[in-house]
């Protein structure tokens, strides 16, 4: 029996994926994303009201300040719309809108704020649920002063530029990394102010406006220069600190992966890794709420996928005369296969040799499939497409797939 008669159907697999997760996403037609995430809190707004904050945002949804933002809204829980920005090709309504010309900005009720320390201080002064500033007035004084030092205190400046400039003087890096680290002793040293894991006594705005820098930062150092901040024990603070943000429920939606912030840091600034960019820590892996997430998200955008894998991958190479049907239908294919183990993981026969089994043997199906499933995991971006977690258990599970076939 082949393959393709063993395969639950996409309305099946979406159905089994759902029972199992209650992510969801708002479909955009011919729009980039493709997908957009529902906000936690939407479902609270009365029938027919429009949600009090519109985020406008880039469409990679991996800009560190507009994360800021949109760690802040979870967290608070306020409802809000969002309008994806094209930051390589930014409409002329929002220059002329935005004096900056950059996001984030928002409308909070209708009034515009932009940067996004502004935008968290306007969100706490406009929305009192879920306050991220503490009552005590003097420790309320030092939250604000840790703000502003974090915009000022050139840390992302020194961080950035020991991870992005290409340096051969082994002298210059030496010194780049000193300063560098004496930022972080700084930061070290501040987390020890407070009791607990967060740099004030509660989880306030100091650690949002830490937190994509950071993340993104504990993710590339070590693929770009060959440094860790991670399970350093220079930092035990830094790294508890690290810890407790990700035990977050918000930040799970609106942090991107390991993979995505290092794919991006090369496509985006020029950075050449010295490591393996595309690592997996396979921590999330095997949730099945991050596979059902995975596999739900695949089969509902199911068809933008598809397009997408036509256009840029390279497989329309492989049509016989000019026929794309085949192809399409060899990419359904290895789509599907990839749902199903998603779900099911190791309960369904892997492997099966090639496509179609031994008597239907098809080179052509067969590269197709690994030119599909590879481009694949890493074209997709978190959280972008699906939540980080998500976006781990999809690209091990493309690794498990491709090994077990080919």
């Amino acid at each position: 029996m082949s393959i393709q008669n063993t395969l639950s159907n996409w309305d099946e697999l979406l159905e089994t994926a759902r029972k199992n997760t209650s992510a969801r996403r708002v479909r955009r037609p011919g729009q980039s994303p493709s997908t957009a995430p529902i906000p936690s809190s939407l479902h609270k707004l009365p029938p027919d009201t429009a949600p009090p904050v519109l985020i406008y945002r880039d469409t990679n949804s991996w800009c560190p300040f507009c994360e800021r933002v949109w760690f802040a809204l979870e967290e608070k829980e306020i409802p809000f719309e969002t309008e994806f920005i094209d930051l390589s090709n930014k409409p002329k309504w929002y220059t002329d809108l935005v004096p900056t010309t950059l996001v984030p900005a928002v409308k909070i009720e209708g009034d515009l704020v932009y940067e996004s320390k502004d935008i968290l201080l306007a969100l706490e002064e406009r929305f009192k649920q879920h306050p991220l500033l503490p009552e005590d007035s003097e420790e309320n004084a030092i939250a604000r002063q840790w703000i502003e030092d974090a915009e000022t205190s050139g840390f992302r400046d020194i961080a950035y530029k020991f991870l992005r400039e290409p340096i051969s003087d082994a002298n210059e890096l030496a010194n780049l990394q000193a300063a560098f680290e004496a930022k972080l002793d700084r930061l070290e040293e501040t987390l020890g102010k407070y009791p607990g894991s967060f740099f004030l006594s509660a989880f306030s705005l100091v650690d949002i406006m830490y937190s994509a820098h950071l993340d993104r930062l504990a993710a590339n150092l070590p693929v770009y220069r060959g440094y860790h901040i991670k399970e350093n024990p220079r930092f035990p603070r830094l790294n508890a600190w690290l810890e407790a943000i990700n035990q977050r429920p918000a930040y799970h939606r609106v942090r991107a992966d390991s993979i995505t912030n290092n794919l991006l840091l090369r496509r985006r600034f020029g950075a050449q890794p010295i490591g393996n960019l595309s690592s997996l820590n396979l921590a999330d892996s095997e949730a099945i709420e991050y596979r059902a997430e995975a596999a739900e998200r695949l089969s509902d955008n199911r068809e933008a996928a598809i397009a997408d894998i036509l256009k840029n991958s390279g497989v329309q190479g492989l049509a016989v005369n000019g026929n794309i049907t085949p192809v399409k239908e060899a990419i359904d294919l290895h789509l599907r296969l990839l749902a199903e183990y998603l779900i099911n993981g190791d309960q369904i026969v892997l492997p099966w040799g090639r496509i179609g089994g031994k008597d239907n043997a098809n080179p052509t199906v067969a590269a197709v499939g690994a030119i599909t499933l590879a481009y694949l995991r890493n074209r997709i971006c978190a959280p972008r497409d699906m939540s980080a977690g998500a976006a781990t258990a999809f690209r091990a599970a493309v690794d498990k797939v491709l090994t077990s076939l080919y």
